[in-house]
C-alpha cells in the first residue's frame, strides 16, 4: 500500500482522514503542530488497526518550504515506514475578518498555512515520488464571496486552482484532487441555534459526518481516472443561491403588496 503523509492529521478532519487512510491499510505519517498529546492518542488508534504511524511535529506557519516535511517522511526509510504513496493536505487555520479588518500578519498567516503550505508539500512530493495521489481538503466556501473571511477564502480559492494546476503538470504519474467540505464537522463553539439555522440553508436539509467524508476519500483514492477534480460534500449548500431575478422580485413585491394575493 505504501505511506500515507497527512497534515493536521492530530484532531478533527485530518484524525479522521488518517484513520480512514489506516483502515485502508497505508502507513501513516502523522503530521501535527500544537496538538502533541491529541497526536498520540490517534497515534495510538491507527496503531492499533495494525499499520505503523509515525509522528511528525512541524510548524507549517514558520517553514517558508514546506516541503522539509516530506524529506522527514522519506528519511524514515523502509524500515520504519513503506514508499511514499498518499499526500493529503488537511491542516488548516481559520481566522475571520474583513478585507478592511485584514492585517498583513493575518494574511501571510491564512496564505502560508492553506496555500503555500500545500504548494511546496506538492512540490516535493511529485519531486520524490514517481506515482502517487494528492487530495487537498479546501472548502465548500469557494463557491461564495463571503467577505467576512477574505484571506482564509482567498487562500482556499487559491487552493482549488492549485488543485487543477498540479493535476496537469503532474500527470500522468500523480493524481492531484479535492474534497470541499461543508457543514461535516462544525466548529465545536457553534450553538446549536446557529447549526440549525445553517442546516436549513442546505438542500438535503441535514448536515454531513465523517462517513460521508471517509467515503469520498475512498473514492478519489481508488479511483485511478479522476484527476484535477473538487469533490464538493455539502448536501448541496453550494449550489443553493439562485441569485436576485426579476420572477423573484415580483414575487416579493406582490407578496408585500397590500393589494396583492392572500
Amino acid at each position: 500500500m505504501g505511506t500515507a503523509l497527512v497534515t493536521g492529521s492530530g484532531i478533527r478532519v485530518g484524525r479522521a482522514i488518517a484513520l480512514e487512510l489506516a483502515r485502508m491499510g497505508y502507513a501513516i505519517a502523522l503530521h501535527y503542530n500544537r496538538s502533541a498529546a491529541a497526536a498520540e492518542v490517534t497515534r495510538q488508534e491507527i496503531l492499533e488497526l495494525g499499520v505503523t504511524c509515525e509522528l511528525f511535529p512541524f510548524d507549517l506557519s514558520g517553514e517558508p518550504d514546506a516541503g522539509a516535511l516530506v524529506d522527514q517522511v522519506v528519511a524514515q526509510g523502509p524500515e520504519r515506514l513503506p514508499e511514499l504513496r498518499v499526500l493529503v493536505n488537511s491542516a488548516s487555520t481559520y481566522d475571520a475578518a474583513t478585507i478592511a479588518q485584514t492585517t498583513p500578519e493575518l494574511l501571510e498567516k491564512q496564505f502560508k498555512v492553506n496555500f503555500q503550505a500545500p504548494f511546496f508539500l506538492i512540490r516535493r512530493f511529485a519531486e520524490v515520488c514517481d506515482r502517487g495521489c494528492v487530495v487537498n481538503i479546501i472548502d465548500n466556501k469557494i463557491a461564495f464571496n463571503q467577505y467576512p473571511f477574505a484571506a482564509y477564502l482567498l487562500a482556499k480559492k487559491s487552493l482549488a486552482e492549485l488543485t487543477k494546476l498540479a493535476a496537469l503538470e503532474f500527470a500522468p504519474r500523480l493524481r492531484v484532487n479535492g474534497i470541499a467540505p461543508g457543514m461535516v464537522l462544525p466548529i465545536e463553539s457553534r450553538s446549536p441555534e446557529f447549526l440549525a439555522w445553517l442546516t436549513e440553508g442546505v438542500p438535503l436539509k441535514r448536515s454531513g459526518n465523517l462517513e460521508d467524508l471517509a467515503q469520498a476519500l475512498r473514492f478519489l483514492i481508488e479511483s485511478d481516472f479522476v484527476t484535477g477534480q473538487i469533490l464538493t460534500l455539502d448536501g448541496g449548500e453550494a449550489i443553493a443561491t439562485e441569485g436576485r431575478n426579476a420572477p423573484s422580485f415580483e414575487a416579493q413585491r406582490s407578496s408585500k403588496s397590500p393589494t396583492g394575493p392572500a
